[in-house]
């Protein structure tokens, strides 16, 4: 079961997407995240790349998130997300690029979308062949005092390059790692 752990849409359900490659966020790793986070998120315009079910942009919008822009390139999660940001009437403050993730960014690049928080999710694999940082840092999306949140296997070797490593956690086998320029 997936849930919005606090905020004004605490308790709400949200749908799981039927595809064994989309990997819901625990709700403890989401608690940690969103305690390190903790008031920075109020106001903020959020990026859920690699979004899957949307979780944690809709978990931003609840507590305080001024705006949420989901990228998913799966059409079975794409739909998921705008189930979950129906069922919770969120409509007006969220935009969904149904696109892969490096389009998507050049997109937003050309349109000067800034985001205060960006969260990545990608797949595991995609990290050994794929820096999807380098895109965001190109195409100037991060907003001036901003940070960039990777989940990403424990195991996994990744260098941002781009940007300066400020916080790591691991719990399990996630490790979230806090990057700003």
């Amino acid at each position: 079961m997936i849930r919005v752990i606090s905020g004004i849409y605490k308790g709400k359900r949200l749908k799981k997407v039927p595809s064994p490659c989309v990997r819901p966020m625990p709700d403890k790793l989401k608690s940690a995240l969103f305690n390190i986070l903790r008031d920075e998120v109020k106001g903020t315009v959020i990026l859920d790349g690699f979004a899957g079910t949307g979780s944690i942009g809709i978990e931003a919008l609840s507590r305080g998130a001024q705006k949420a822009v989901f990228i998913e390139e799966d059409f079975r999660a794409v739909s998921v997300i705008k189930h979950n940001i129906e069922k919770i009437g969120a409509g007006d403050n969220v935009r969904i690029l149904p696109k892969e993730f490096n389009r998507a960014v050049i997109q937003l690049g050309k349109e000067k979308a800034q985001f205060d928080i960006i969260f990545l999710d990608p797949p595991y694999r995609l990290l050994d062949e794929r820096n999807p940082i380098k895109v965001i840092k190109k195409r100037g999306i991060l907003g001036p005092g901003g940070v960039i949140i990777l989940r990403r296997h424990f195991k996994t070797k990744f260098d941002a390059k781009y940007f300066s490593l400020r916080r790591q956690v691991t719990l399990g086998d996630d490790t979230l790692c806090f990057y700003s320029e």
